[in-house]
Parts: structure tokens; C-alpha cells; sequence
């Protein structure tokens, strides 16, 4: 069959529009603030060797990682038509436990004995049980974290297994919750199973399967051209993050890009070994890293998928923060170990391409969970939440204030709807003026969002960027850091309760009158 140029953009199109027509179900229907209100899910599509095909403009530390869950689903489980697998093992694709992977088969006669294509999607569940509320605790071990989830069916030939959802739902915190948002999971890949089928049905399964993989191999040759363009040459960089909770501090993340051609090598051996709370990030949140900083190179509008990955040759040594073995604990390596892996990269790629590259954002998700009794009705809540921050500025723009930016793509929770859902009152939610490093350009500044409980509640939070601030490239200053404080009886201490988030770094050197 030869490519025809204007089907080639017709399926670009139609497979992105189903991954965002997935997302959309998904938000409508989902119940928790988290889903609904910040958008923390993500959807794509894949084809029947797992292969991503196209996926939403959703959340990136999600999207790179999710084909390794969707390659396990394949390997653990014989698909009938109708059936669904859940999992959350970091280890087997996943990230952290309360991201939760939905996958979907897509059969397109009755009597197909094999998957044409899958759907897929992964949301954030505000508690998937464990030692605190939120499921992101100061853990030591992902035992402690919350349920983990192998590989199995939650569908059967299109009915859910009760048993296994009355299982998952007496270990977590929120039941009638987290069956909403399941609920609202498989409703999305259902969504997406009937718009396949109908493409199948308008152009032959055998034309869909034929785009679907020369999508992949010009999102490759666009990557590959890319890659071209970056000089040849031996990148490095580190830097560190700042602690883990138990006592281990300055624990060193360290790449070396090696450009050849249109191949690149990313080499984290050299980072440091595992520690014992939760920073560790597992292989899937550092391939997805390094997918989202290489397709942010990428100028043309290209899908990202498979093809993304096939020039880039990644190494890491096992046991390692960003390539954590069994059973380390890994909540916050998703969401802020994997912030400072693309730190780290755009800091290597800065001395090949100093024009192309922003200084650092705000390096962290600033993860709040809080959890309790609502004494206004008696209900068992969980929040959870990250706040967004300043972006790096660039060769020719100010970062961007009160945002989130890189490894997430979630919305802040509104003022309303988090008075609403839960016993808060906002005190203060507004942006942290001065924050953002100063330079020829500035970084963006950060956030101040300062929370009244009105009910006795347990609260966590992860965050880093609190010593060590987000650097600045080529004479620009860092943002300044974040700031935690908890308020009780009027006394201020350094802890959780107002979180100040950090501003993004400035670029260039501020140019003054020589006298």
C-alpha cells in the first residue's frame, strides 16, 4: 500500500482525536476533585504489539511511561472481547500506585481471536490505601504506600468482576469515590474502543493498521532530523535532590548525552544509588523524561509515539534513584524525582543548544495530600493536589507565573470546588510576586496558596526546590526556593499549611550602562 500524504494527516488527526475524546469522557464522569477539576489523567492509543500510536495533549510523565503498563497487560493476560485489565505496579509500567492504568482490547469482527489495536488510560486516585491519607507518605518501602495492583481483569466480557472491585475498594480510604473514577476509567476506553471500530469500518481494519505504523516511522524520521540538529558532542550535568525524608540529603541525579548523527545515547549510571524514602523513580518515569525533553526539541507537529522513542538509546544502572528495584519506595518519584531528570537534561542540552533550552522551572509538584473526617456530614475525605509554580525563562521570553510546567499538565483545583468537595476554607491563593530569577529575561513567578482546615485532618507533603534553587542559565539568577509553613494557634513553623512554591530561573545576563 503507498502513503497517501492527505490520509497520512487525516489518522494523525482522527487518532488524536480519539485520545482526547477518551479524555474528555473520562473528565465528565469521573467524581473526584483530583480528575475531575485538575485534569490528573492521561489517554492514548496503541496498536496491537503495544505500540503507542497517538496520545492526548495530557500528562507527560504519564504518557511516557503508560506503553510499558499497556506491554504488560499484553504479556499477563489472554483478551476476550469486553475485557478490561487494571494495573498501578511501578514496576511493571507504572509510576506511582495511586496512578491507576486502565486497558481496553479492541476487536473489530466477534470472532477475532487477537486485539486489532487497545486504548488505554491512566488517572491519579486520590487514595489507594497505605500508611497515610493521599497514599504519598513518607514511606520507606512501597508496602506502605498502597495497594499494588498486578495486572488483572476488572472486565470480563464487558461486566465488572465485583469481587475484585469489593476487594480494591475495602482498602482504600474513599470507596464510593474511587468506584466513581473506575467507573468514569472504563467509560473512557469504551469511548475509544467505538471510535477505532468505526474508523476500522469506514477505511478496512487493514488501511488503519497500515497509517497507524507510518505515523510511527515519521514521527521517528522527524525526531531523527532533529537529533541532527543538535551538535555532535559529549553533554553532561548534575545536580541533586534535596532529601528524602529519612535523613539521606543531596542525592546526586547525573546524565551524559552522547549525540551521534541522529542517535543519541542518555547515560544516568552515574546517579546515586536508591535511598530509603519515597524520591526513587523506576525505569518508566525516566524513559518518559527523557521522551517529554526531546519532543519539546521537536518543532514540527508531529505525534507523539513510538517512533519518539527509536532514535534514543537510554542507560541507567539498576538499584539506582532513577532506576529503582523492588520494593523501594517510589511515591514521589513520579512526580518529583522526575521534575529533576528533566532538570538535569535541559541543563546538559543548554551547552549544545543555549538558544532552544529554558533555564529550570520550578523542579517540583509541590504534593499536598490531606485527609480526615468531615465533620460537616461525617464523611471520610481525601485530597490531594500538586501547585503549580514559575517556568524557566528562555533566549527570548519570560517564564511563564503560576503554572504547571513539564513532567505535569494539571490544572490548580479552583477555590470553589475545593471549599466545596472538601472542609477547607482558602485563606490566600494568589501568585508569589519576586519569585522568578531575574535576567535578560525573568523566570516566572510562583504561588501562594494558603489552606484553613476546618476539620481535624492528616497532611503531607512532598516537595522540593526548598535549599536548592532552580538554576538559571547563562548569567540569569535562580528562582528563589519554595517555603512550607504550618500555622497552629497563631504560631508559624516551617512545615505544611501555606505552601509558597518556587519561581523559575532567569535567563541571561541583565545588561547595565558602562560608565
Amino acid at each position: 500500500m503507498k502513503v497517501n500524504p492527505v490520509l497520512l494527516e487525516v489518522f494523525k488527526n482522527r487518532f488524536s482525536s480519539i485520545s482526547e475524546e477518551m479524555g474528555v469522557t473520562l473528565n465528565r464522569t469521573a467524581f473526584s476533585p483530583n480528575i475531575k477539576e485538575r485534569r490528573d489523567f492521561s489517554c492514548a492509543v496503541f496498536d496491537k504489539k503495544g505500540e503507542m500510536v497517538a496520545q492526548a495533549a495530557h500528562i507527560p510523565v504519564h504518557l511516557g511511561s503508560m506503553p510499558l503498563s499497556v506491554k504488560a497487560a499484553i504479556e499477563n493476560t489472554r483478551f476476550s472481547q469486553g475485557d478490561m485489565v487494571m494495573l498501578n505496579d511501578p514496576f511493571k509500567g507504572g509510576t506511582h500506585l495511586p496512578d491507576i492504568t486502565v486497558v481496553a482490547p479492541v476487536f473489530i469482527r466477534q470472532d477475532d481471536d487477537t486485539p486489532f489495536f487497545f486504548t488505554a488510560n491512566r488517572a491519579h486516585h486520590s487514595d489507594v490505601g497505605g500508611m497515610s491519607s493521599g497514599s504519598m507518605p513518607l514511606s520507606s518501602s512501597i508496602f506502605q504506600e498502597g495497594i499494588i495492583i498486578p495486572p488483572l481483569k476488572i472486565l470480563k466480557q464487558g461486566k465488572i468482576d465485583d469481587q475484585i472491585m469489593s476487594f480494591l475498594l475495602n482498602n482504600v480510604r474513599t470507596p464510593v469515590e474511587r468506584e466513581g473514577d473506575f467507573a468514569a476509567q472504563i467509560m473512557a476506553n469504551i469511548t475509544g474502543v467505538k471510535r477505532i471500530r468505526e474508523l476500522a469500518d469506514k477505511y478496512t481494519s487493514e488501511t488503519v493498521d497500515f497509517y497507524a505504523n507510518r505515523l510511527i516511522d515519521y514521527s521517528e524520521k522527524i525526531t531523527r532530523q532533529t537529533i541532527q540538529k543538535v551538535p555532535d558532542g559529549l553533554y553532561e550535568f548534575e545536580d541533586i535532590m534535596e532529601d528524602d525524608g529519612h535523613g539521606n540529603e543531596n542525592i546526586k541525579i547525573k546524565v551524559a548525552i552522547q549525540v551521534q548523527e541522529d542517535r543519541v545515547t542518555i547515560d544516568f549510571s552515574q546517579s546515586d544509588t536508591q535511598v530509603q524514602g519515597s524520591i526513587n523513580a523506576v525505569y518508566a518515569i525516566t524513559l518518559s523524561s527523557v521522551l517529554y525533553v526531546f519532543r519539546s526539541l521537536i518543532k514540527e507537529n508531529i505525534p507523539t509515539n513510538a517512533g519518539c522513542f527509536k532514535p534514543i538509546q537510554l542507560k541507567t544502572r539498576k538499584g539506582t534513584v532513577v532506576d529503582a528495584e523492588f520494593p523501594a519506595a517510589v511515591a514521589g518519584g513520579n512526580v518529583e524525582t522526575s521534575q529533576r531528570i528533566v532538570d538535569v537534561l535541559f541543563g546538559a542540552l543548554a551547552k549544545a543548544l543555549p538558544d532552544a533550552v529554558p533555564a529550570a522551572g520550578q523542579g517540583t509538584m509541590n504534593n499536598i495530600a490531606i485527609g480526615g473526617t468531615d465533620k460537616r456530614n461525617q464523611a471520610p475525605f481525601t485530597y490531594y493536589e500538586t501547585i503549580g509554580g514559575g517556568m524557566g525563562a528562555t533566549a527570548d521570553n519570560h517564564g511563564e507565573s503560576a503554572v504547571h510546567s513539564h513532567m505535569t499538565n494539571t490544572l490548580n483545583t479552583p477555590v470553589e470546588a475545593l471549599e466545596y468537595s472538601y472542609p477547607f476554607i482558602v485563606t490566600q491563593y494568589s501568585i508569589r510576586k519576586g519569585s522568578g530569577g531575574k535576567g535578560l529575561f525573568n523566570g516566572g513567578d510562583g504561588i501562594v496558596r494558603e489552606i484553613k482546615l476546618i476539620s481535624d485532618a492528616e497532611v503531607t507533603v512532598l516537595s522540593e526546590r526548598r535549599t536548592h534553587p532552580p538554576y538559571g542559565l547563562f548569567g540569569g539568577n535562580p528562582g528563589k526556593t519554595g517555603r512550607n509553613i504550618l500555622i497552629k494557634n497563631g504560631i508559624r513553623e516551617e512545615k505544611p499549611g501555606r505552601i509558597e512554591t518556587p519561581g523559575g530561573g532567569g535567563y541571561g545576563q541583565v545588561e547595565t550602562e558602562s560608565k
